[in-house]
């Protein structure tokens, strides 16, 4: 059979290939599969394609959403299987909810600038049939996300209809009161109270980042990285079983920097 090329044909055969995977003639494994089998594995797919978009490796990143893109065809064949729906009407439904919600583009709403065209963006969300009535614009934000990118999901909806700081300044004189409120907190020794006040200083500084435009996930994984490829240089010139005194791996750690630099 001559091969397929263009995205249409790709994304034709890909939906082919896993029909025929969960079919009486395909694998054994594919077959036993369902909803809650492959559920870990497209968020593990997903995150690993967010991943390797966060440091830039594009060869990556392309076998990646590859892989998310099985999965997302995999569970809608189950969905089809089921008689719940067949991926043509998922591509129909994201295709006519993309034109709806882009008046500007596809109807006759006219030229808008960002603000606009997110204000815009909610109350298309809020006017489609058939969704249930949403009593806050704060809704629909998955309590599954990570906690720093539903943090920013919340602030950058509540900044959608103006409710913002004017910029960054005040966000780091927030992050200061944060600081001192959680010192407070410590001193008392009132646990709870401390919970509370890290969790406003992490909500704080989400702010600062999306003020900034920096992905506080982006941030606080390359920081990640950094620490870790600091502690394994570390770790390398040490026993683990007999580790020196902190002034050691105090110093240790600075000259690790002081490498990173040259």
């Amino acid at each position: 059979m001559q091969e397929r090329e263009g995205p249409g044909d790709l994304f034709a055969a890909l939906v082919e290939m896993v029909a025929h995977l969960r079919g009486p003639n395909g694998c054994p494994w594919d077959r036993k599969q369902t909803y809650e089998t492959i559920r870990p594995h497209f968020l593990e797919e997903a995150h690993e394609a967010a991943e390797a978009l966060a440091r830039g490796d594009f060869d990556e990143f392309r076998e990646e959403i590859g892989d998310t893109l099985f999965l997302a065809a995999f569970l809608v064949r189950i969905a089809e299987e089921e008689g719940r729906f067949g991926i043509s009407d998922s591509l129909r439904a994201i295709l006519e909810k993309m034109r709806r919600r882009h008046p500007h583009v596809y109807g006759d709403a006219g030229e808008r600038d960002e603000r606009e065209v997110l204000v815009s963006w909610e109350e298309a969300k809020r006017a489609e049939k058939g969704k249930k009535e949403r009593e806050s614009i704060l809704d629909g934000i998955p309590a599954s996300l990570p906690a720093l990118l539903r943090a920013r999901r919340v602030q950058q909806k509540a900044a959608n209809i103006g409710f913002d700081w004017p910029d960054a300044g005040p966000v780091l004189e927030k992050i200061e009161e944060e600081l001192r409120e959680l010192a407070e907190a410590r001193d008392r020794g009132e646990r709870e109270a401390v919970v509370e006040e890290i969790g406003d200083l992490f909500f704080s500084v989400v702010n600062l980042a999306r003020l900034l435009d920096v992905d506080p996930e982006v941030a606080l994984n390359r920081a990640t990285r950094k620490f870790r490829d600091r502690f394994r240089r570390i770790e390398s010139t040490i026993d683990a079983a007999d580790p020196p005194p902190l002034e050691v791996l105090d110093r240790l750690w600075n000259e690790a920097k002081k490498g990173e630099h040259r």
